[in-house]
């Protein structure tokens, strides 16, 4: 019988449990911690497949490189750490080697010297057709300020950065041949709120907190999974632009997702907006038990809210 992504994820991580793990923290947050002292790397990797995430001929060979990079460092940032280091493996069919290779290393060197970010290693080798990307990034963090997905608590506030919805529009306008709407290139080249991370990583009030990758539907049961808690969310409360299915169950915005003290909501997003200049909006709390209510203007809504998975 088939599996999905993340039951499959699960699998895995039960299958290995047993193995020494060295230091290293389980399979289960944005990043793996390695706790050093009073200080913590943390360890990601994610892939980009070419027709999967990107299509060539939608996306210039600059900005899959940009993305790339993005991608992982959104995933430091969810654990409230600075990003520091990569790794980056490719494989490349003959079609993407030469000018394509040179160009899509330029977006990932622009996005490595915005961030400060070291490549420190990697692996090149080719393909049959079809370009695939790897990526590990590290990042570094005093040991209390790590943020993980299993520290919500009930009464908490459930809040997110920015606005949501970008990229998913973003990608139905390229399905779409519309290829230069603000929708469209916000999802080319994503975001990562290594800036937000860090600094939310620092605040006690903070408690869970990961990055929006897969459509909030999925990602808040990441925490409520983790965290043994439920969550209520007001659709309207949720920042968007777009449609709100777009905002719930499309991937890849790449803004975080906190719980925080519900007392302390208020002069957090006041602080954060000062500090980053990036909007932080309440958009429902951490309850008993371990359903997930949506709500729409006080009322349970129609729509079914079922995020991103792979398979």
């Amino acid at each position: 019988m088939k599996k999905g992504e993340f039951s499959f994820i699960g699998d895995i991580a039960t299958l290995f449990s047993a193995l020494p793990h060295h230091g290293f923290e389980p399979i289960g947050d944005d990043c793996t911690v390695l706790p050093m002292g009073d200080e913590a790397l943390v360890m990601t990797t994610d892939m980009l497949v070419e027709d999967i995430h990107f299509l060539r001929g939608a996306s210039s060979a600059e900005e899959v490189g940009q993305k790339s990079l993005y991608v992982n460092l959104s995933d430091v940032a969810a654990m409230g750490a600075t990003p520091i280091a990569t790794l980056l493996s490719i494989a490349l069919p003959e079609s993407a080697q030469g000018e394509w290779a040179e160009e899509f290393m330029r977006g990932y060197h622009t996005v490595a010297e915005r961030e400060g970010v070291a490549l420190a290693g990697g692996d090149t080798t080719a393909s049959r057709d079809k370009i695939a990307i790897n990526v590990v990034a590290i990042g570094r963090a005093p040991l209390a300020n790590i943020k993980r997905r299993s520290q919500a608590k009930v009464g908490d506030a459930i809040c997110v950065t920015g606005k949501l919805g970008i990229s998913s529009k973003g990608l139905v306008d390229i399905m779409f041949g519309d290829l230069n709407t603000e929708a469209a290139k916000a999802h080319r080249v994503a975001q990562a709120r290594t800036k937000e991370g860090v600094w939310l990583g620092t605040r006690s009030e903070v408690h869970a907190m990961m990055d929006i990758s897969d459509g909030i539907a999925s990602d808040i049961k990441h925490i409520t999974n983790l965290s043994g808690v439920g969550a209520r969310i007001a659709l309207e409360s949720i920042p968007t632009d777009y449609d709100i299915r777009y905002a719930t169950t499309g991937g890849e915005d790449y803004e975080l997702l906190l719980t925080v003290d519900k007392d302390s909501v208020e002069s957090l997003t006041t602080a954060l907006y000062e500090a980053t200049g990036t909007q932080l909006t309440k958009i429902g709390e951490i309850t008993e038990g371990s359903t997930i209510e949506w709500l729409e203007n006080g009322k349970p809504t129609e729509l079914e809210m079922k995020g991103f998975t792979h398979f």
